[in-house]
């Protein structure tokens, strides 16, 4: 280890050379490479952490610009695990970073996490916070949470020592029809950054031991007025004792008849006949991947563009989580349109689970 890289936090009397050498022997894992885990990965990455792991299947997106500031113009179209993983390595070549092309599902999520000492939970959706809050009760291991809504943002360390979990907060997962709809909500580009720096911080108190962290709080941070409110959080017994994962962590719909299973749609798309498929994603995101046949009509132009769907025939509507899609088909319902309208249940990424 170069003593010299660190030297200004190992001068720190309540952290010097013993804290520093518990970040160089510890593994974390971070769960997204966005808005979030970029500013988690780029200061773990400089203070030392001896083994980082991303989990992350997107690519750069123009839009991501504004807020994940390790990528460039250069960047786009490119994965963010390979544009991630080369900044990383150019700020500190000692960083062991173990990268995990794929998104964090229930039929990965053991086996992956099962390698790290902390977890950080820097994924933008309920389904992954939900998995991997219960893989970590199960593994018995800390996490480190953060999230975004509007001009806020939210911290805490769930599973540490007995602690709460994220379930103690959230007992369940809201239905797919109370989700923000992604394509509306927009973030202060500054805000990730500033939550994403107070995950890393929790982080590094979870490793090393120095100062309190936030476990058994909820740190609320309001950013239009730069305040700060913690709310206590007590354990609730059940939520410590989860012994296997959930058989499904999508969002539930308020109308399981407008789902279709990827089992389901596979075999369609297998027949000979034809199938309406719509994929409501953004236009970069289905460059970058999509299914065979399917046509892109990103949400926000779905209603507008109703009229290039064919109503003599079903209209499948997909994206990467089953959140979007479920949006589509309400606003088309909405409209009074005639079309028998579906959508898949757990998006993109349930499909490339069951069905490749």
């Amino acid at each position: 280890m170069t003593t010299n890289r660190y030297l200004r936090q190992i001068q720190l009397k309540e952290f010097g050379p013993e804290a520093q050498q518990k970040l160089r022997e510890a593994s974390v894992l971070v769960v997204g490479a966005g808005g979030l885990g970029i500013p988690v990965l780029q200061y773990l990455n400089a203070m030392g952490v001896g083994t980082l792991g991303i989990v992350e299947q997107d690519v750069v997106e123009r839009t991501n610009l504004h807020r994940q500031v390790i990528f460039t113009e250069n960047d786009l179209g490119l994965p963010k695990l390979k544009a991630a993983a080369n900044a990383l390595s150019l700020q500190n070549k000692d960083t062991r970073i173990v990268l995990h092309d794929t998104f964090l599902v229930k039929n990965n999520a053991l086996d992956i996490m099962g390698d790290y000492d902390v977890i950080v939970d820097a994924s933008d959706n309920f389904a992954t916070r939900y998995l991997v809050n219960d893989a970590c009760v199960i593994l018995k291991k800390p996490f480190v949470y953060g999230a975004l809504h509007g001009f806020e943002g939210q911290v805490s360390v769930f599973n540490l020592d007995g602690g709460p979990t994220y379930r103690c907060v959230f007992p369940s997962m809201p239905t797919a029809s109370e989700i923000p709809n992604c394509d509306e909500q927009g973030v202060l580009g500054v805000l990730p950054g500033i939550v994403g720096s107070f995950q890393a911080l929790e982080t590094v108190k979870v490793i090393t031991g120095v100062g309190e962290a936030l476990c058994g709080k909820l740190m609320l941070y309001n950013s239009l007025e730069n305040s700060i409110l913690k709310i206590d959080i007590p354990a609730v017994t059940e939520n410590l004792n989860i012994d296997k994962l959930a058989s499904n962590y999508q969002p539930v719909s308020c109308d399981h008849s407008v789902e279709i299973k990827p089992e389901a749609l596979n075999s369609l798309m297998k027949g000979q006949g034809f199938i309406q498929l719509i994929d409501v994603r953004s236009a970069e995101e289905f460059q970058a991947y999509h299914l065979p046949h399917s046509r892109n009509i990103p949400l926000d132009e779905i209603v507008k563009r109703r009229d290039e769907l064919e109503p003599k025939f079903p209209v499948y509507l997909v994206c990467q989580s089953g959140t979007r899609s479920f949006r589509a088909l309400q606003c088309l319902s909405k409209k009074n349109t005639h079309f028998r309208l579906y959508h898949l249940e757990g998006g993109l990424d349930a499909f490339k689970m069951y069905c490749c």
